[in-house]
């Protein structure tokens, strides 16, 4: 395992021993709000403290990027957004992604840590303390689960496909859009299935349990490690378009290749028109 990975590894089964010991009195936990739908937890600020403190206490010159703690330049709030993409090594951190399944005890929640060296993801960890999955990949590598090597699915056919998504529950202004892609692809795929963890369900797709996945509105802490598994296990993975912009863009979609291709097919067009319509789908791996 490469070093860097294996302090990923460290950090979050460190992070899931707080979340675990916490699952077992959710009475008494303190939430707070956001912002409408959006919750966060005392554990949610405890598990990224935690992952932070093992990151940095390996590589303390690396910068943070954390869904509770922002842009942290050597342990430092530093300017957000895209200007991580001009630095070194940027750890890109959700330490609790499924938070309202969380809080209602629903077992489908996970941590999500990646690396990304220039703008490249280049290391990435997703684990699930309730079924002890450890997804990893290490760029150009290859991506596992728990050790043994994974692949995404071999369908071909977006109506055989079984598709995972989130709905918008932040922006509802999206809701509309949403609707009408949902419609479509109820109508053409084999099914779709919501669990409510992005970083889970984009490893999922990775080792196969989802041929496609498609949401509005992630954040790069949810996708950046996902991204990465993926692509390490012969998917692809783009914004709507088809595009390798999807880290920023809050949309994301990520498939098998062919049902990849199938789901651009369909998406795009409500995605965008002209010169965009003509292009082909983006391979992270190139």
């Amino acid at each position: 395992m490469h070093p860097m990975l294996n302090v990923a590894v460290r950090a979050a089964r460190r992070a899931a021993r707080i979340i675990n010991r916490a699952s077992l009195d959710l009475d008494t936990l303190a939430v707070a709000r956001k912002q409408r739908n959006d919750f966060v937890t005392e554990v949610d600020h405890a598990s990224e403290k935690a992952i932070i403190e093992t990151l940095l206490g390996a590589y303390p010159d690396h910068t943070i990027l954390g869904e509770e703690s922002g842009h942290l330049v050597r342990g430092e709030k530093g300017p957000g957004g895209r200007a991580v993409e001009r630095d070194e090594n940027v750890w890109i951190i959700d330490p609790l992604d499924g938070t309202t399944n969380f809080i209602h005890g629903l077992p489908q929640y996970g941590i999500s840590i990646a690396l990304m060296q220039r703008g490249q993801v280049t290391q990435a960890v997703v684990y699930d303390p309730n079924r002890d999955e450890l997804f990893t990949a290490t760029r150009g590598a290859g991506a596992f689960l728990n050790d043994r090597r994974i692949r995404v699915s071999k369908r071909q056919k977006l109506e055989e496909a079984l598709i995972g998504t989130g709905f918008p529950y932040r922006k509802l202004d999206r809701l509309d859009e949403y609707l009408a892609i949902f419609r479509t692809l109820t109508e053409r795929a084999g099914g779709i299935r919501r669990p409510g963890a992005a970083a889970l369900d984009l490893a999922y797709v990775a080792c196969g349990r989802f041929d496609a996945f498609f949401e509005m509105g992630l954040s790069p802490w949810d996708v950046a490690a996902g991204s990465l598994l993926i692509s390490e296990a012969g998917g692809l993975i783009g914004d709507f378009g088809g595009e390798a912009d999807y880290l920023f863009s809050e949309r994301v979609v990520a498939g098998a290749p062919k049902v990849f291709g199938a789901m651009i097919g369909l998406l795009r067009p409500a995605n965008s028109s002209g010169a965009a319509d003509r292009r082909e789908p983006a391979d992270p791996r190139a």
